[in-house]
């Protein structure tokens, strides 16, 4: 079967435009000053040994013990920042003029930019058939690079995004950040998001066509999932998928979550949820 790819609408430049208009969006009226720096952390202070620097001197105890003290630093750590994207058939398919899939990889360059102007390192990893999984680093050049490769794809790539995130959760050391990019297709995905969601902090971005909440027609019909097999039986004018289930089972698990219609603005709702959440600022 052939494969369709570079179906993306938009060229390379207007691509990227889109992209960093994103990140700046997310980014206004946020403070970007407190990301900028060696981003030290004051921790303690101790008495004065010979050889430390002068500037360091704490003057405050130093004149309350009556001894020299010096202040004390560490770098705060960084949150690692995932963006899982599910880059399956369904996500490609579209009644819009952009589909879940663009709209999808314009959100994760625009949110991994505007990360890394807060000195958060990203990460890449694809939720579909096809290996692509880059591990976190604070590169612009390479968060660029994965971008553009996300612009290629298939319609006929299969789902494993329950099975990619409970591959990734045992190769994180540390407590981490997950956005998860999807329009949760995958009937293991809820089960995968549960148990990652509590361990690490997960953001569930869930991704919604016009034509997912209704079938024109009428009638009883069965069907099958180009991407997961799975066979369905619905009528027309019933969804195929219903999205007010969807939101409550995140909802009932725990995980925070986002709805994007690709036929609706979701930019100004989509900043106020992620500043209210404490997702545009410095973590540790």
């Amino acid at each position: 079967m052939p494969t369709l790819e570079n179906a993306d609408p938009l060229d390379s430049r207007q691509f990227l435009l889109a992209v960093k208009r994103l990140a700046d969006s997310l980014s206004y009226g946020t403070d970007r000053s407190a990301f900028l720096g060696q981003g030290l952390e004051y921790v303690q202070s101790r008495r004065y040994n010979p050889g430390d620097p002068i500037r360091s001197i704490d003057w405050r105890v130093t004149a309350r013990t009556g001894n020299y003290h010096v202040k004390e630093y560490e770098t705060p750590k960084r949150l690692p920042i995932w963006f899982v994207v599910d880059t399956s058939a369904s996500m490609t398919l579209s009644s819009t003029t952009l589909s879940k899939y663009n709209l999808a990889v314009q959100i994760a360059g625009g949110l991994a930019l505007a990360c890394l102007d807060r000195v958060s390192p990203v990460g890449l990893l694809c939720a579909g058939s096809r290996d692509l999984n880059i591990v976190p680093s604070l590169s612009r050049d390479i968060v660029l690079q994965w971008l553009h490769q996300l612009r290629h794809f298939e319609f006929t790539e299969g789902t494993a995004l329950g099975d990619r995130l409970l591959a990734l959760e045992p190769s994180l050391k540390q407590r981490a950040l997950l956005f998860v990019i999807s329009d949760l297709h995958d009937p293991d995905a809820l089960r995968a998001l549960k148990l990652v969601g509590a361990r690490h902090d997960t953001v569930v971005i869930l991704m919604r066509d016009p034509a997912e909440d209704s079938l024109q027609g009428a009638g009883f019909f069965r069907g099958r999932e180009v991407e997961s097999r799975r066979t369905f039986t619905t009528s027309g004018g019933r969804p195929l998928t219903d999205t007010v289930e969807l939101l409550a089972s995140l909802k009932r698990s725990g995980l925070d979550h986002f709805l994007v219609r690709t036929d609706r603005s979701f930019l100004g709702a989509l900043r106020v949820f992620l500043q209210s959440r404490g997702l545009l600022t410095r973590r540790g």
